[in-house]
C-alpha cells in the first residue's frame, strides 16, 4: 500500500491561527475554521439567558475552606433538582483527561487548557492493570502518580471525579483489569467469584488508602467517586455492584458515589443508594426521562458526553461535527444538566496498553487516543475547543483564564537506520526459554514471579520432521517459520496452513503477537493470548516446545546494548530490530514519526515505547513527545515484523 493522504488541516490550521488571532481568542471570539466532515449539524441553539451567569470563583479547591458539605444532590421544593457544593448551587462542567495517557511533563499544560476553556472539573479513570502489573507489586510512580495528578488539578482550581474501577473499559487492555487474573481457569471477571473479589480487595486496600486523603471532606479536590463502570452492559451478578459499593464505603470513601451507564442499560447498572448518571452522544430527552424513572427528583449528570470516538486498525478515522458538540453542551447548560466531556484530551495508548473490539473479528484499538477530542492528541486547540470556550465565556460572570501557549512542534531530519538485529540473533539475550511438552499461553508462562506475561510477543519453537496441515489456535496473530523462512500467517479466522514437505528435520517457529485484549463485553472472559491449545500437523499434536517471552521492557533493551548488531542489508525480511539516531536541536520539541515505507511493528525512543504502527491505517504517524527527547542525539529502535523500510521520517502534524 502506498502512502496515505495527508492529514486533515485541523491541527496545522489551529496552531497557526491560534497565534495570529490570540487577542481575539482571549476576548472570547474564535474565527470559524474549515469544517470537518462529520455528523450533520442542526439549527443554531439560543445561548443561555444572561440571568444564568455562573460565578464559581469561590468554589475552587484552593479557595473553599469550609468542607462540611460536599457535592450533594438537592431537591428544593417547587424547583428543579440540582447539585450543591459547600452549600452553594453547583453545576459540573467536567472534562476527561487520563493521566496515564499523557506524559507527566504535560499534565500541567493539559489541565491549564481545561481550566482556560471554562471547565471546573476533571475526570479520570484509574487503570488497575498498570498500577498492579504483578500481584502485590504496586506502581504509582512517574506517569502513574495518580495522587500527583489529582493534587495538580487542585492547584489549577479544578475539582476531580475519580473513576477507580476495578473495571474501567477506556479502550485499554482488558478494560484495565490485570492479565494475571486470567491464570485461574475458572476465573469469572466482574462478578463476586472468590478469586476475583479477593484480588479486588487487595487492590482496593492499597488504592483507596491513597484516595481517602484526597477527598473533598479531607481538604482534597475529589468530589465524587464512580462505582465500577457501565456494569449495566455486563450485568452478570446482582451482588457485584453492591459489593463494590460496600468495599468503597468500608475503606473510607465519604464523597458522592455514582454509577455510569448508557440509557439502554441504565436499569441493569443502577444500585440503591448510589446516584445514577448517564452516557450519551447527543441530547436525548427520552433518555433523561428514563433516568428520572430510575431515580426521581434527582439532578441529572451526564457522565460521558461523547464528543468523538476511538479508532481501530483497518477502520476509518472517526470524527464528530464541532457544531453538534456545541449545540448539545448549550442544551445541557440551559437545562441545568451537569456533564462530563469524554474526551477533553484523549492522549496516547503508549506501549502495549491499547484494548480491542471483537464484533466477529478482533480489531486492536490504534495507538493514538486522539478521539477527535476537544484538545488533540498532542494538546493542540481545535474548533471544538474554541466553540466551547466561547460558550462557557458567555455564561460566566467572570473572565475566563487566558489561553496557555501552544506546545511547539518540529520536523527533524530523516533517520536511516544503520544497524539491525534479526529476531533469531536476539534469542541469546533473552531469559532462558520456558521448556514445556505442550504450548503455554502468555498469561500462564511461569515468569515474572509467577505472574505470567501481560503484553508483547511470544515465540514458540519445536522440531518437526514432516510437513502437512498445521493447525493452531493463536491470539491474536502469528507468523510461522521453518528455521528462518516465513511460510505463512495464522489468526482467529485462519487457523491452518500447509507446511511443505522436508527431507530433514527443521525448527518450526510460531511468533504470536498480542494485539490488545478486548476491553468491552462478555468477551473479556476469553482473552488469553499466545497459543491457547495444542498445535497439530495432520491432526497429530506436536510436543517439546521452547517458549521465549518477548515483553520488550526497558531491561530487555539494556541487554541488547551488548548484542552484535549488523549493518542493514539491501533486502531484509522477517522480524528484526533496526537502530538509528534521531538528531534534534538543543531544545527538543514534540514531533510525529512517519513510517511510510515500513509495514508493522513498534517504535522505541530512548527506551520509551511509543506504541504500534501499521500499514493497515488509519493512523499514519506516532506521537513523539518532546519531553522524551534528549538534546542532540536520540536512540530510536524499530521492531519491524515483516520487512525493512528505508527512512524514519518526522513531521510537525499528525496523520490520523
Amino acid at each position: 500500500m502506498g502512502p496515505r493522504a495527508r492529514s486533515s488541516p485541523r491541527r496545522r490550521w489551529t496552531r497557526a491561527l491560534a497565534v495570529a488571532f490570540l487577542p481575539l481568542i482571549l476576548s472570547g471570539f474564535a474565527p470559524r475554521p474549515r469544517q470537518k466532515l462529520g455528523l450533520p449539524g442542526a439549527s443554531a441553539q439560543p445561548r443561555p439567558a444572561p440571568s444564568s451567569l455562573f460565578n464559581w470563583s469561590h468554589l475552587t479547591p484552593l479557595e473553599l475552606e469550609d468542607r462540611a458539605a460536599g457535592l450533594e444532590p438537592q431537591s428544593p421544593g417547587g424547583r428543579k433538582p440540582c447539585f450543591t457544593l459547600g452549600g452553594h448551587k453547583f453545576q459540573v462542567f467536567g472534562g476527561s483527561i487520563h493521566y496515564f495517557r499523557v506524559p507527566r511533563a504535560y499534565w500541567g499544560d493539559r489541565l491549564r487548557k481545561l481550566k482556560a476553556c471554562g471547565f471546573n472539573t476533571v475526570t479520570t479513570y484509574v487503570p488497575w492493570n498498570l498500577h498492579e502489573p504483578e500481584r502485590g507489586k504496586f506502581d504509582f510512580s512517574g506517569n502513574l502518580d495518580m495522587e500527583a495528578f489529582v493534587l495538580l488539578a487542585a492547584e489549577m482550581g479544578l475539582w476531580v471525579i475519580l473513576r477507580p474501577g476495578p473495571y474501567i473499559c477506556s479502550e485499554i487492555d482488558l478494560g484495565g483489569l490485570p492479565s494475571w487474573l486470567l491464570q485461574d481457569p475458572k476465573m469469572v471477571l466482574r462478578t463476586t467469584y472468590s478469586g476475583f473479589v479477593e484480588a479486588v480487595d487487595k487492590y482496593f486496600d492499597h488504592l483507596i488508602s491513597r484516595v481517602v486523603p484526597l477527598q473533598y471532606r479531607r481538604g482534597g479536590p475529589i468530589i465524587a467517586v464512580q462505582v465500577e463502570n457501565e456494569y449495566g452492559s455486563f450485568a452478570k451478578d446482582r451482588s457485584y455492584m453492591p459489593y463494590l459499593q460496600k468495599a468503597l464505603l468500608e475503606r473510607g470513601i465519604v464523597e458522592l458515589l455514582m454509577t455510569s451507564d448508557d440509557a439502554e442499560n441504565l436499569l441493569k447498572g443502577h444500585i440503591k443508594g448510589v446516584l445514577a448518571t448517564i452516557n450519551m452522544n447527543s441530547f436525548q430527552k427520552r433518555d433523561f426521562k428514563l433516568l428520572s424513572y430510575v431515580q426521581s427528583n434527582k439532578p441529572i449528570m451526564v457522565m460521558e458526553f461523547w464528543v468523538g470516538w476511538f479508532d481501530t486498525w483497518g477502520s476509518e478515522h472517526k470524527v464528530k461535527n464541532p457544531k453538534d458538540v456545541e449545540e448539545t453542551v448549550t442544551k445541557f447548560i440551559a437545562s441545568e444538566i451537569s456533564f462530563n466531556v469524554y474526551m477533553f484530551h484523549g492522549g496516547t495508548n503508549f506501549g502495549f496498553m491499547n484494548g480491542a473490539t471483537d464484533f466477529g473479528i478482533h480489531q486492536g484499538v490504534v495507538t493514538s487516543y486522539d478521539y477527535d477530542a476537544v484538545l488533540t492528541e498532542a494538546g493542540d486547540y481545535t474548533e471544538k475547543y474554541f466553540k466551547l470556550r466561547r460558550l462557557f465565556g458567555s455564561v460566566s460572570a467572570i473572565p475566563l483564564p487566558p489561553l496557555p501557549e501552544l506546545t511547539p512542534k518540529a520536523e527533524y531530519p530523516s533517520v536511516k537506520p544503520s544497524l539491525y538485529l534479526p529476531l533469531w540473533d536476539v534469542l541469546q539475550y533473552l531469559n532462558e526459554p520456558v521448556m514445556s511438552n505442550t504450548p503455554v499461553n502468555m498469561e500462564n508462562l511461569p515468569i515474572n514471579g509467577g505472574n505470567g506475561q501481560s503484553y508483547g510477543f511470544v515465540l514458540y519453537e519445536t522440531l518437526i520432521c514432516s510437513g502437512g496441515s498445521l493447525r493452531a489456535d493463536v491470539h491474536d496473530t502469528a507468523q510461522v517459520f521453518l528455521n528462518e523462512v516465513n511460510i505463512g500467517h495464522l489468526h482467529d479466522h485462519a487457523k491452518t496452513l500447509t507446511v511443505p514437505t522436508m527431507t530433514t528435520c527443521q525448527l518450526l517457529r510460531i511468533l504470536v503477537e498480542n494485539q490488545g485484549r478486548v476491553n468491552f463485553s462478555w468477551k473479556i472472559q476469553d482473552q488469553r493470548k499466545g497459543l491457547t491449545g495444542s498445535v497439530t500437523i495432520n491432526n497429530t499434536p506436536l510436543q517439546g516446545f521452547a517458549i521465549y517471552s518477548l515483553e520488550m521492557t526497558m531491561s530487555f533493551f539494556e541487554r541488547l546494548r551488548s548484542a552484535t548488531w549488523r549493518p542493514v542489508p539491501k533486502v531484509c525480511l522477517g522480524p528484526a530490530f533496526y537502530l538509528g539516531t534521531l538528531k534534534v536541536d538543543s531544545s527538543p520539541k514534540d514531533t510525529f514519526l512517519r513510517l511510510r515505507t515500513w509495514n508493522s511493528g513498534f517504535a522505541f525512543i530512548n527506551g520509551h515505547n511509543l506504541g504500534r504502527y501499521s500499514i493497515m491505517g488509519p493512523q499514519g504517524t506516532l506521537y513523539l513527545p518532546g519531553a522524551w527527547l534528549h538534546p542532540e542525539d536520540n536512540e530510536i529502535i524499530l521492531f519491524e515484523k515483516r520487512k525493512c523500510g528505508s527512512y524514519i521520517q518526522t513531521t510537525d502534524e499528525p496523520v490520523l
